[in-house]
């Protein structure tokens, strides 16, 4: 666990003249600065730092309270397997990625992933990104040793460009406080775009046949799988043609969705800037996001990260590891959830294929006898990592959609459901993930490797998932659906006949 020292400016926030909520006694947004931080940063520049945190605590909020409060809303009906979370998005954002292209990319690929989850499990999706602040990253070591001109050179690591900058040069790693400003000015640019695709229906994702979709082509795709395929974009066109004519209303009323933010609740700095109480409301709501989680390096119980988030009225996701016990889940839960609030808690177990049966199945028995509402969301990404021989950290999609059926199977197994999934995609066509339906292979990273952290499904891989999602939505006969070799019955072993390791479930 990474501590740092750090120097304790006090930030401009909201006076505590709140009304009381379900915040631990003494909690302010500022009382974390009182608990071991993993993760820290150790900013050169007190002075700097307070002066920026100052500023962010002026500036007008990201999200509304009230979206928030929908989105509890919303999870909870999740939690009673009436929805099901769709979340997704880049490993880390960076400044530059405020482009028209690149936000229309990654609203793209969730809102069609939606689109076969809805038509397949016959239920509404919640469509979370992570984006508009997931500028920070967590780090296994503070500082990064390389060899430059002969000379060995230490530098602080890069903690994603909410802190400093990604080039190996002693002024770029430098953690700049200014960052965090400019952080949250890119974070509205980005939700301010978002916005305005979603209001004004995005409709392109709504014509499966104007989809990306030339993957289907690939020689690795068993024509008995293709045909599926096709069938299924078929039944959504008809579908989404269906609705364009009932009635006389424009079919933006249908185009329209929800769509929340999210990010990784790293650098309170920022995240305790705008923290804030809400007229006529009780508590305390971060509202930098909809949705902030805790990693599986910051959710220590005494920790800074956990007593924050305890605090906050926001819906906190909570990554949770292949070391966790069932003692600690449930003290977690306690800690996280003491009111026991429906919508307040998902849980994303990030287990890795090799391990998530051995330690998965105890962990949900323990939160099903504990009582208290979860939401169950696989993260099938970050257990499976690994380095190739070049050094190039990838994933394989076959272990990505092997955890994701067997996470599906064992919430089944124990009388509950996997209510969603948290994964680190693009919509661009990026080779970072070994595998998949246009069978990447090693040789192949190089071609178009573009993450600076973790290797990210790409549009293809992405909307590969999905269709295996939909298939084990059908499996458990909420689609009702008759066969025929067009139909969904049978053949959709994608993840076992494509996959570099097979999933023998």
């Amino acid at each position: 666990m990474l501590t740092l020292q750090m120097p304790t400016p006090t930030p401009n926030i909201t006076p505590a003249t709140t009304t009381p909520g379900t915040e631990p006694p003494g909690w302010t947004p500022c009382s974390w600065r009182e608990k071991p931080s993993a993760q820290s940063v150790s900013y050169p520049d007190a002075n700097a730092l307070e002066r920026a945190v100052g500023k962010l605590g002026e500036l007008p909020p990201l999200v509304a309270s009230g979206e928030v409060e929908h989105l509890r809303q919303l999870i909870a009906g999740a939690q009673r397997n009436e929805r099901f979370l769709l979340w997704g998005g880049d490993c880390a954002e960076t400044l530059a990625d405020c482009t028209p292209a690149t936000i229309t990319g990654k609203l793209k690929i969730l809102l069609q992933m939606s689109l076969v989850l809805v038509f397949a499990g016959r239920k509404p999706v919640i469509r979370v990104g992570r984006i508009a602040g997931q500028y920070a990253k967590p780090r296994s070591s503070a500082t990064e040793t390389r060899v430059v001109d002969g000379q060995t050179v230490t530098l602080p690591s890069y903690f994603g460009d909410l802190v400093n900058g990604v080039a190996f040069t002693a002024e770029a790693r430098r953690p700049d406080p200014e960052m965090l400003v400019r952080a949250y000015q890119h974070a509205g640019l980005t939700l301010n775009f978002v916005r305005s695709l979603i209001d004004a229906g995005f409709a392109d994702v709504h014509h499966p046949e104007y989809w990306d979709l030339g993957f289907l082509g690939r020689a690795g795709l068993t024509e008995q799988t293709r045909q599926q395929y096709q069938a299924l974009l078929g039944r959504l066109s008809e579908s989404i043609e269906f609705m364009r004519a009932t009635g006389e209303k424009d079919f933006s009323v249908f185009s329209r969705v929800d769509f929340f933010t999210s990010h990784e609740a790293l650098n309170l700095w920022y995240d305790a800037a705008q923290t804030r109480a809400v007229p006529r409301k009780a508590g305390w709501w971060n509202l930098t996001t909809h949705l902030p989680w805790l990693g599986e390096r910051t959710r220590r119980l005494d920790g800074a990260h956990v007593h924050y988030a305890a605090g906050i009225r926001n819906p906190i996701g909570v990554k949770i590891g292949p070391g966790t016990t069932p003692g600690e889940l449930v003290e977690l839960i306690d800690a996280l959830n003491p009111a026991r609030e429906a919508g307040r808690l998902v849980l994303v177990p990030r287990m890795g294929v090799q391990k998530i049966e051995g330690v998965l199945p105890a962990l949900v028995r323990a939160a099903l006898e504990h009582g208290s509402p979860v939401l169950w969301a696989c993260d099938p990404m970050h257990g499976n990592g690994l380095t190739t021989t070049s050094g190039i950290k990838t994933r394989r999609v076959g272990d990505v959609l092997c955890e994701v059926e067997l996470a599906w199977d064992i919430c089944k197994a124990a009388g509950t459901h996997l209510g969603g999934v948290h994964v680190e995609l693009t919509g661009q066509d990026v080779t970072e993930c070994l595998g998949g339906i246009g069978n990447l292979t090693e040789a192949d990273l190089s071609r178009n490797y573009a993450t600076f952290c973790d290797p990210r499904l790409n549009y293809e891989q992405s909307m590969e998932l999905a269709f295996v999602l939909a298939r084990k939505m059908q499996e458990d006969g909420r689609a009702g659906w008759g066969g025929g070799a067009g139909g969904w019955r049978g053949g959709w072993g994608l993840g076992c006949v494509l996959s570099s390791r097979p999933c023998e479930n």
